[in-house]
């Protein structure tokens, strides 16, 4: 039995680790590590949410899918304001379940353009 709870924490401790995690693009040092990192969480976030949420687990569509993500995060390492993209990050990797980069990017870039807006008559 103590071999078995071994074995099994071991086990469950390896998987915790193969699971890759989100780095925040403005974080991103450009490492051959960080690299595999976010190519690893694309394809693990897009396989998560088109063959497990919803049946569209089609071969073109993972790797469209999985090409738009890793532009989006391209182009976010460039982004100018932290403070909306940390933001635009604590909302839709926390409460929400939508963390991908293609989401982050495009409420990034809605939420930086209605900062310079100001209600007027």
């Amino acid at each position: 039995m103590k071999k078995l709870l071994t074995i099994f924490l071991v086990l469950f401790s390896i998987a915790l680790q193969a699971q890759a995690k989100f780095i925040n693009p403005l974080d991103f040092d450009g490492s051959d590590v960080q690299k595999n990192e976010v190519i690893t969480y694309i394809q693990d976030r897009v396989k998560k949410d088109y063959c497990k949420s919803v049946d569209m687990c089609q071969e073109t569509m993972l790797r469209m899918m999985e090409t738009e993500n890793l532009e989006a995060f391209k182009r976010l390492t460039k982004a100018t304001n932290r403070k909306i993209l940390d933001r635009a990050i604590h909302d839709y990797c926390g409460s929400v379940d939508m963390c991908t980069y293609q989401m982050i990017e495009m409420m990034y870039n809605e939420n930086l353009k209605k900062s310079t807006e100001k209600l007027a008559w």
